[in-house]
């Protein structure tokens, strides 16, 4: 979970505890850097998914997300993301 700026951080410490609640890992990094930077450096870290928030996701409580390809899934409820993720981790189950 990434914030734009420090006005955000309630919001995405709340989608956090939300993701946890649900059983899912998730991690804020609310640092006070710019957004292209933490993008960078989350990329190279190779995680599954970067979920973005700034005024515009908070206003509407969504989240916009980028997968580790980097491909951009736009906003979406946060609880539609919430399903996307519980339904990839269920399938990844199967397959195992």
């Amino acid at each position: 979970m990434i914030n734009i700026t420090a006005q955000q951080a309630g919001y995405a410490e709340s989608v956090v505890r939300g993701l946890k609640q649900a059983g899912l890992r998730a991690a804020a990094d609310l640092r006070n850097e710019k957004i292209s930077y933490k993008i960078r450096e989350h990329s190279l870290q190779k995680l599954p998914y970067q979920v973005i928030v700034g005024d515009k996701e908070m206003a509407a409580q969504t989240v916009a997300v980028r997968t580790r390809k980097g491909e951009d899934l736009g906003q979406m409820p946060v609880r539609s993301f919430v399903e996307r993720l519980l339904n990839e981790a269920q399938q990844r189950g199967r397959a195992a």
